[in-house]
């Protein structure tokens, strides 16, 4: 059959609230233009991100049940260690409360002065801690990667070439560890290949590098390589996930988006002196190693989600129904990231409000009206997120001005994403009355949350 059906059914439900245009005028004036600070019961489809949005299942609820709340020794602690450690084959397992919490702990560790990151693309909290330890944070994203509009199957690979000739320059000494982001979060949600895996790997090994994976959306990759990478066709998604850690000497994961549950997270690795470090700076800043920051049904149900994701109908529907989304915003003529990515649509603001400039912020423009029009929350994934400014406070824009529709897992309907898109297609038909918007009020790090603005 030609029509992919959602592999659930669903038990129980949560209203929505309706609102008119013009209480969300109002609602966007006293948020100061920020999705961020706009109100959850006042969002119709809640967009903004992907991030412990997703549904859980009846057998994740029982095991929240049947969680083991001791503080040492949790039996949940044990489940979760077995199913981090049956996926991923790392040595160390240590819980915390979410992905970013691991980032702080292993940059805390391995950063500092004079210590340099790359990645393919870091997203805003990775270099946010990366840049908090006093360590650089550089991107080495291919350059079909920075087109959204050209068409690739892997366009979130690392530039091998530009990252060994980086390795060469500043030297491997200053180099505690190499990210890979899979998919690639601010590169659009696009997929890395296992080819770019494996090569990036073997270059890191001759200069004595680790390589670490930001292991979010593992399973929608491994997804994308065994529908579109020769020779893995036949082979299961968990076969896959497993061969991609192979390479790897750590990870970070937040739990909040391929383990499909609302909060939790870990760092995994071989290294026993980083895991040592690791743990006496887990105990001082999450809680015990047994849970780090976590309640034991916490544990239970990040286990019971890392079994539910690698389930192929579960993996075919998602990636089809993000996909569903980009076709038909694409045959509109709204610019998007192509091909669509695995956990979310991402708009090409650059194309889709061209008469408004970096320092005006388009993407934050379109994010409003999306809102404003449709009650439709999203992000803004560009000079807002990731620009920074030069001696003279000039902004500096980042490859690319986007902005993000990220799916919820397992939440929202056929019916609501035909919603988004006819909102989406009538701000694209009224693209030319959007207006810029300028920053009165910003944090001086990860600003995009609580940033305030005002129309021009």
């Amino acid at each position: 059959m030609k029509t992919i059906i959602e592999p659930f059914k669903i038990k129980s439900v949560e209203p929505i609230r309706f609102t008119t245009p013009e209480d969300r005028e109002a609602i966007l004036r006293t948020a100061c233009f920020n999705p961020f600070l706009i109100h959850a019961d006042d969002v119709l489809i809640d967009l903004l991100t992907d991030s412990g949005t997703s549904a859980m299942s009846a057998k994740q609820w029982a095991g929240i049940m049947d969680g083991d709340e001791a503080y040492a020794g949790s039996r949940s602690f044990f489940r979760f260690e077995a199913a981090v450690r049956n996926l991923t084959g790392f040595k160390h397992i240590i819980p915390t409360h979410q992905g970013r919490a691991a980032e702080k702990i292993l940059f805390t560790i391995v950063g500092g002065k004079g210590k340099y990151i790359p990645n393919n693309t870091h997203f805003d909290t990775t270099r946010a801690n990366i840049e908090f330890s006093g360590a650089e944070a550089f991107d080495f994203q291919t350059e079909e990667g920075k087109r959204p509009d050209f068409i690739a199957d892997f366009k979130g690979n690392m530039n091998i070439p530009a990252l060994e000739e980086f390795i060469k320059k500043v030297g491997p000494a200053n180099i505690p560890l190499c990210l890979i982001t899979v998919t690639n979060n601010s590169g659009g949600g696009q997929p890395v290949s296992m080819a770019n895996i494996r090569e990036t790997k073997r270059v890191l090994e001759h200069y004595a590098i680790p390589l670490f994976l930001d292991a979010c959306r593992f399973a929608e990759n491994a997804y994308f390589i065994k529908t579109r990478e020769p020779g893995y066709a036949t082979k299961s998604a968990e076969e896959i996930a497993r061969e991609m850690f192979s390479y790897a000497d750590g990870c970070t994961m937040s739990a909040k988006k391929d383990a499909l549950v609302n909060m939790g997270g870990f760092l995994a690795l071989n290294d026993d002196t980083i895991a040592l470090n690791a743990r006496n700076l887990l105990i001082v800043t999450e809680g015990f190693t047994t849970y780090g920051g976590l309640a034991g049904r916490d544990l239970e149900a990040i286990a019971q989600g890392l079994e539910e994701v690698l389930d192929e109908h579960y993996l075919t529907y998602r990636i089809r129904s993000v996909g569903y989304l980009g076709e038909k915003l694409v045959a509109g003529g709204v610019p998007i990231v192509e091909p669509p990515g695995g956990h979310a649509i991402y708009l090409d603001a650059k194309r889709f409000a061209a008469h408004i400039p970096p320092h005006q912020y388009p993407g934050q423009a379109i994010v409003c009206e999306l809102y404003r029009a449709g009650g439709i929350r999203s992000v803004e994934i560009g000079s807002v997120m990731f620009g920074k400014y030069d001696a003279d406070g000039k902004l500096i824009p980042p490859p690319m001005e986007l902005v993000r529709l990220a799916i919820p897992r397992r939440v929202y309907t056929q019916s609501h994403i035909d919603y988004v898109i006819e909102v989406v297609l009538d701000v694209f038909a009224r693209r030319m009355d959007l207006r810029g918007l300028k920053i009165t009020e910003e944090a001086p790090i990860l600003r995009h949350f609580t940033a305030k603005f005002a129309l021009i």
